[in-house]
Order: structure tokens, then sequence, then C-alpha cells
């Protein structure tokens, strides 16, 4: 696996990462054995930059992928994230992002982790009561005292990028982004080209639809969340099948799969605005893992690319 300088004086990362999340969350129940063998198994192929936050699972997440990284340290670039608060009863969630939570959140996630540096650590929602320069203060004195290396942010407009990388350089933004996807392109995209900014798009196989592989949303498992978003659900989901037909086509024609040329669109972003761009699909299996991997080599044509642009515009439903 190639690698990626995310930017100037950031981390190095493999050209393709390993979202962690639905091994412990969300897309339905998950095995530990499986997930620990997939997360070695992408160290062995020479994907080095895995991807968990302190929500995922109330933490379950992060001691799970600590326990890989404890053994194999030296192969990892480690991201993880605060600010969203979740309540275990309710599932109710709440953004926090005041300097005292900063420092506990951090704590936390190292003592989940078993580890004592977090390579790159992200605000994963901002929390409007605070000034963004104020949560970003408060990371910063993380890197000074040596709990952290670099800094990141998720979800975030144009606007808040730029003030949080006047206190801090900002190393990486994370954000959705993918054939089905595409509102970052609007400002924040820009804004991390201009700034020097690397870029990491989560959900680039627009949760799974974008693999042509997903079953119908009824048949997904109950506590499955792709159950109750809009794409997938209803009308929505008969009109974005016709999306997959476009993908297809252009897949045949490379002896490629669907989500393969889903991937390939996405890294060729990095070309079309003169930036890293380092997407992260999740999966908890090895095979499927090995077929993403395959997205990170194959070249799509300018033509390919034209086509495969006509998606965005057909997209039925929000993407929340």
């Amino acid at each position: 696996m190639r690698t990626v300088p995310l930017t100037t004086d950031g981390p190095t990362v493999s050209a393709q990462g390993l979202g962690c999340m639905g091994m412990s969350e969300f897309y339905g129940p998950g095995d530990e054995a499986d997930s620990l063998a997939t997360l070695h198994h992408a160290l062995d192929l020479g994907l080095n930059f895995l991807d968990t936050a302190d929500m995922y699972g109330h933490g379950a997440n992060e001691e799970l992928v600590g326990k890989v990284v404890r053994e194999r340290r030296d192969e990892v670039v480690l991201a993880t994230k605060f600010g969203i608060v979740r309540d275990r009863e309710t599932g109710a969630r709440s953004h926090r992002g005041d300097p005292e939570y900063v420092r506990a959140a951090c704590d936390a996630s190292l003592s989940r982790l078993g580890i004592e540096t977090i390579d790159l650590y992200y605000m994963h929602r901002r929390d409007a009561s605070v000034p963004v320069e104020e949560t970003v203060g408060a990371m910063a004195e993380l890197v000074a005292q040596g709990k952290v290396r670099h800094l990141g942010l998720s979800e975030v407009s144009a606007d808040e990028l730029r003030a949080a990388h006047a206190v801090h350089p900002i190393a990486a933004v994370q954000t959705e982004w993918s054939l089905w996807s595409r509102d970052v392109e609007e400002s924040v995209v820009g804004e991390c080209a201009r700034l020097g900014v690397g870029f990491v798009p989560y959900s680039p196989l627009g949760r799974g639809f974008l693999t042509g592989a997903l079953p119908p949303v009824d048949e997904l498992p109950a506590d499955d969340f792709r159950r109750g978003k809009p794409r997938f659900s209803g009308e929505n989901a008969v009109r974005n099948q016709d999306l997959l037909a476009i993908v297809r086509r252009v897949a045949d024609a490379h002896g490629a799969t669907p989500g393969q040329v889903a991937l390939a669109w996405v890294h060729a972003q990095a070309e079309r605005w003169g930036l890293p761009v380092v997407p992260i699909p999740g999966t908890k299996r090895r095979e499927r893992l090995d077929e993403n991997v395959g997205g990170a080599d194959l070249v799509l044509s300018p033509e390919d690319i034209a086509e495969l642009d006509t998606i965005a515009d057909a997209t039925a439903g929000a993407r929340y």
C-alpha cells in the first residue's frame, strides 16, 4: 500500500485507512475474534491508518482497537475522536468541547487504548456553546504535553477550519464524502487545499450502498442504524437503485467491483482538488477488506469520472 503525507508536517499514512466503528456498533452485531483478525490483516497489507472514536460502542471500540495497536504500535497511525456524548440509557446525544472535557476525554481514550500518545486526535463534532478556538486551544495543550501528536476536525465548516487552524495547525478534516455525498465540495475541501490540510472521507462507500451488495433495508439487523436513514428507505431506496447501474457499468469495464469503483472515485479527488485524500472505508471482514484495497489502485479515466459525477445530482434523500 502506497503512503500519503496528510500535511507537510503531519503524519504519513497509508493511502487508504480502515474505519473501525462498525466492529462495535451501528452495523449489526460484531464478532471480536473476526474484528481482531481483520485489524491484523489490515496491518499486514500495509494499511497503517486506523480510525476509531470514544463514542463507538461507548468506548468498546477503542478497547478493541487498542488490543492490536499495543501489539504493533510502530506499525499504526491511530486516530480517535472526542466531542459526542451519548447517554447509555436513552442513546441521546450532546456535544462537549469545553477544555475540561477535552482533557478528560483524552485521558479516558488513552486509558482504553492502553497507549501513551494518540497520533491524530479529532474534535468529532463542534460544541456550539464553546468557541472553536477555545476547544482547539485545549487540544493544542495535549500536543504540548505529549499526549497527542496531531490535531483533526470532523464535520466542520470552512470558517471553523480557518479559525481552528489559526490556533494550531490542523492535520486533517474528516467528513462524509462519496459519489452520493458531495456537499463538502461547496467550501470545506477547497479550504483544506488552501491551508494544506489533508481530507479523510468517511463512508466513502455510501454506508455500504455503493458496493451494490447491500440487502433491502428491512432485511438488515434490527439495530442497524441505516434502517432510519432517508436514502435507504421507501421511494428513495427504489430511486437510488438506479445509481448503481452507473457504478456497475464502470466497474464491468475495468473488471472491478462497484465498491472498488466508488473508492477509486474518491481517490481521484486528490488530483482534482490538489490535496491529500485518504478514505477510511469500514469493514468487519477480511474478504471485504481485500476488496476495498483494490480500490486504492484502480485508475479511472476522465470519461469514467464524468459519468460517475452524474450520480450526485440524482441521489434521492438526505444524509440524515
